[in-house]
């Protein structure tokens, strides 16, 4: 480690002013950032020292994104083999889910960095860390056959449109990852969407098994199931769903791996369990309330199989907590959380069209989160000019 200290320090002199490289003053302030601390800090004035700074925050939340990445690569092999009747050997399985699912982390991280390092660049501004987590997020919120140059497409416009025209990094009003998915469906719903893209090799109908099934949970709803079956039409139960052994994007099958992401993240206090629990609360509620009005096999799902379905969970975890589109203020976290659990639940039961309720839900209460902090906020002022008054008094 003290040799590649050495070494950048020996290269550095020519990215700062005078420098030949001076242009590229972004890019290798970038790295060096990520191979060591920063050796910045505060000369004058008050200030806050913590031990947590942004690098640190979305290493953690990369941490805490590895069960559900491990576990996706597991069930991507998984649901393969069971789509073409192949023997289910453990390491064959991890096998045909690396060579899946890393070609969509490089592609995001390529693609992502190069724009957000271009814009750096021309801004003369430091590259931030925010996509560290963002190209993370993207690859496990998609199937693990989608095309590799959608995936580009959907990534660029997520880093351009979704976040680089607002300023950048704590600029932008909605969540970058889901703003890449969003696109994806509206743009290339043939691969968002049905019973073929949720399984690998069914697009092509590489040795697929006559007879075999791909959909989803959810889309198993929306069609008016009263059961759910995996691709073989065998029962699949409440635990199967907590596991995570069924089809659906790449990382957001398995509860059990969320929760220990969860668990990490408010062990460290990265993530908000404000917004985590009045999101679960939302969606038990909505779930309740279909129940005992149910009119439709949709309707009856039982509430806590709402919460295993679908990227609920995952939403819930990663994306309702990005602490930039979310709300701010701790009344207002409660608030937004509970709109985004219940409307989750009820875009995907009422709406046979959209049935992964939770994007939608989270991009809706991405736009309206400024508009909940400013009424909290103004309702504080109110309260306590109404307390000035009557001490004055």
């Amino acid at each position: 480690m003290k040799f590649i200290r050495n070494t950048v320090d020996k290269i550095k002199p020519n990215f700062e002013k005078g420098g030949k490289f001076y242009f590229l003053h972004s890019t290798f302030d970038a790295f060096e950032t990520f191979l060591f601390v920063p050796d910045k800090v505060t000369k004058k004035g008050a200030h806050i020292r913590d031990a947590m700074d942004m690098k640190r925050n979305m290493i953690i939340v990369v941490l805490a994104l590895m069960p559900a990445l491990f576990f996706g690569i597991y069930n991507t092999g998984l649901q393969h083999f069971m789509a073409t009747g192949q023997e289910q050997l453990f390491w064959s399985m991890i096998g045909y889910g690396l060579i899946k699912v890393l070609p969509l982390i490089v592609v995001v991280y390529i693609v992502g960095l190069g724009i957000e390092f271009a814009f750096a660049q021309f801004r003369k501004h430091e590259v931030n860390e925010g996509f560290l987590v963002t190209g993370m997020l993207i690859p496990l919120i998609v199937p693990a056959d989608i095309p590799l140059w959608t995936l580009a497409l959907a990534t660029a416009f997520a880093v351009i449109i979704g976040k680089e025209v607002f300023g950048g990094t704590g600029m932008n009003i909605l969540n970058p990852a889901l703003t890449a998915r969003a696109f994806l469906f509206f743009a290339y719903p043939s691969w968002m969407s049905g019973g073929r893209v949720w399984t690998s090799g069914m697009m092509s109908g590489e040795g697929i098994i006559d007879g075999y099934s791909g959909e989803t949970l959810l889309s198993q709803a929306a069609s008016g199931a009263t059961h759910f079956v995996n691709g073989l039409g065998e029962k699949i139960t409440s635990f199967d769903m907590f596991l995570g052994n069924i089809p659906g994007s790449v990382g957001e099958t398995s509860v059990i791996a969320i929760l220990i992401g969860a668990l990490i993240l408010l062990l460290t206090g990265v993530g908000s369990w404000r917004i985590m629990l009045s999101v679960l609360l939302g969606g038990i509620s909505m779930g309740l309330l279909l129940n005992a009005f149910a009119v439709n096999p949709a309707m009856a799902v039982p509430w806590y199989q709402h919460l295993m379905m679908g990227g609920f969970a995952f939403g819930l975890v990663f994306m309702a907590t990005d602490p930039v589109t979310a709300a701010q203020t701790n009344r207002g976290k409660y608030f937004y959380g509970f709109m985004i659990g219940l409307l989750a639940i009820l875009i995907r039961v009422l709406n046979p069209a959209y049935p992964e309720g939770m994007m939608l839900a989270i991009l809706l209460m991405n736009v309206f989160a400024p508009l909940i902090d400013h009424l909290v906020v103004q309702a504080n002022v109110k309260k306590r000019l109404k307390r000035a008054v009557k001490i004055n008094e």
